[in-house]
């Protein structure tokens, strides 16, 4: 049988599940990975050949000396370009994509968090609501893939208690709204003190508390929580790295000091 092209739609589906994926997972025994191919008319070896391929243009990996399972191909190239050009644009027509070839997925945000990106939708935003589920649920699932579902700060495991947290607001930023590098795996209580500008990161990713927060480690609670891991770096994503000119304007313009 001939060797059959890579379609753009396919390839697009291929970049989506290999954000929300942790590369670990990225084989033919994948439960996901053997629905792809399904789907698409594809073998779960070709599909986990492709998500290793794309693994290959992601520079945390190069790092590593990571490199594709066969030469990476112009689409291959053009879909990662595409993406990154364009987050907000490319989540959402991807999960789209899913959502209409019946492509199963994994649990949603918690509503807690579902609400809190919704609450940004204003009255010349209302039509965009499923727009806004779609970016919030592929960069949900992204960011924690990215993160193995542990906290960068604590290591809590436990994706009940985790958010995806924004480094540049939501609201503030759309073009980076899904951008998996404008993400930290955060704790709920984590995330909201980074949220409040109460802790951030330092350029060596360390974590820097404010003299606010300091003050208030009398509390047992915050004591453990928070002065424990002071000047400690964070835990790393295995891909899609915090982007440090994200965390630098954090610094600058979120947090308190």
């Amino acid at each position: 049988m001939a060797r059959r092209d890579w379609t753009h739609d396919e390839l697009t589906l291929a970049m989506n599940l290999y954000c929300q994926l942790p590369f670990g997972r990225l084989h033919k025994g994948n439960s996901e990975i053997i629905v792809l191919a399904t789907v698409i008319g594809r073998t779960p070896s070709s599909v986990a050949m492709k998500l290793c391929n794309l693994a290959s243009l992601d520079p945390a990996h190069q790092q590593r000396g990571v490199k594709g399972l066969s030469s990476v191909s112009k689409g291959d190239r053009e879909i990662w370009q595409e993406f990154h050009s364009d987050w907000e644009r490319l989540s959402v027509e991807s999960e789209s994509l899913r959502e209409r070839l019946g492509i199963t997925f994994a649990p949603t945000a918690p509503e807690s968090e579902r609400r809190a990106s919704e609450g940004f939708i204003g009255n010349t935003e209302g039509s965009r609501t499923v727009k806004v589920r779609l970016a919030q649920r592929f960069f949900r699932k992204s960011v924690l893939a990215s993160y193995q579902s542990r906290c960068c700060v604590t290591d809590i495991a436990l994706p009940s208690l985790l958010i995806a947290s924004h480094i540049l607001p939501w609201s503030a930023f759309p073009t980076h709204r899904a951008d998996p590098r404008n993400g930290l795996c955060l704790s709920r209580i984590h995330d909201a003190a980074f949220d409040q500008g109460l802790v951030t990161f330092d350029g060596e990713y360390r974590l820097i508390l404010s003299r606010e927060l300091r003050s208030a480690t009398t509390n047992e609670v915050l004591r453990t929580s928070f002065l424990a891991f002071e000047g400690r770096p964070m835990r790393l994503p295995e891909k899609f790295q915090p982007d440090p000119t994200f965390l630098e304007k954090h610094r600058a313009e979120v947090f308190l000091g």
